[in-house]
């Protein structure tokens, strides 16, 4: 190990006998090694003994994500790459929540599945469906928004909290309408309620789903079709809510009956709506702003949890939309100014 600066902090962390040392390094150490990368310090392992080199901020936020790491492993729960990456974003973040609670909270568990936040704005998202009756979860593809929601759905109805969960998408096309699609009208709406019946797969057990659809415990029907309803001891989910006008989010927004919860998702960015129509999700938080038992929870491109590139094509389309709209000011500021110059030269 190379001699020490006026500098650097050397300290070593013992790891419990009772933790394997395996689940924590990872195979072939590619734990250990990550946290180097994501660190300026140097670890070395002998036995249950890591040793911490650095500078003494760096190997202080190291010694955290070990601690967060063998409590996550004391869970039960394995470490994976993505795991440890997620610790460290959190630690740099300086959230007030430890990462190993927000990785460890089991939402729900089936089929030796469990379905946990993978990120601090999912876990806040989360609490925020528990402790409000109306949660807004807006944000880009792949964040879990009506996954997640979904899970808590399912909780809620195991737990007796609710007597039914009401699955809700706008039947707005983009590309194609309805009309020039073959078959009945649930044969056309189908297609637009595929993604809350495939999470359902995940979260239910697939032959128990056609008789708690037949019973109406599991409702999934389009927007259009809750008109005119009160809706109570539900479990409401509202998905793709950027496709609903200002008329169809206040129609969806008041159904709301007594002993209900209400969970609206949708992505500003990505609206279908014929051009000039105003999407409802894009104006709620101005009209509900500050209305008590009501909360607004965002989602951004670190909070993707599919594939990593994923993330990365969220990040550049943001950027390139941010770039765009800069480029438009500054055009407009140009012509501004050169009309004012203009009219200053005039006699």
């Amino acid at each position: 190990m190379s001699e020490l600066t006026a500098s650097q902090l050397q300290h070593t962390v013992v790891v419990p006998a009772s933790i394997d040392m395996v689940t924590v390094l990872g195979p072939s150490d590619e734990f250990l090694r990550a946290l180097e990368r994501s660190f300026e310090a140097q670890l070395h392992a002998r036995g249950n003994r890591i040793t911490l080199t650095g500078e003494p901020a760096e190997v202080a936020m190291a010694e955290r994500a070990l601690d967060e790491m063998v409590t996550i492993v004391r869970t039960g729960q394995g470490l994976t790459s993505e795991t440890v990456a997620r610790i460290v974003g959190m630690l740099r973040a300086e959230s007030a929540e430890r990462p190993a609670d927000v990785l460890s909270l089991n939402i729900l568990s089936n089929r030796g599945r469990t379905i946990r936040p993978k990120t601090l704005n999912q876990k806040q998202y989360v609490d925020s469906i528990d402790d409000h009756t109306i949660t807004f979860g807006v944000g880009p593809a792949g964040t879990g928004k009506t996954y997640l929601a979904m899970a808590k759905a399912v909780q809620a109805l195991q737990a007796k909290e609710v007597n039914r969960i009401i699955l809700s998408r706008p039947a707005v096309e983009a590309g194609e309408r309805l009309g020039f699609l073959p078959g009945t009208l649930s044969e056309k709406i189908d297609p637009y309620l595929r993604p809350l019946y495939d999470a359902l797969h995940d979260m239910v057990d697939p032959d128990t789903i056609p008789k708690l659809l037949a019973a109406g415990t599991i409702e999934v029907a389009p927007l259009a079709f809750l008109r005119g309803r009160s809706l109570n001891d539900s479990f409401i989910i509202l998905d793709e809510a950027q496709n609903t006008t200002p008329e169809q989010m206040k129609m969806f927004l008041t159904r709301l009956g007594f002993g209900s919860k209400i969970v609206v998702t949708g992505d500003t960015s990505q609206v279908d709506l014929p051009r000039g129509t105003t999407s409802g999700l894009r104006v709620v938080e101005g009209i509900l702003d500050g209305v008590e038992d009501i909360a607004f929870c965002r989602l951004t491109a670190g909070d993707v949890v599919r594939h990593r590139l994923v993330g990365q094509i969220v990040a550049a389309y943001d950027q390139f939309d941010a770039d765009a709209e800069s480029a438009k000011a500054r055009r407009a500021r140009e012509r501004a100014e050169q009309s004012d110059s203009e009219k200053g030269n005039q006699p």
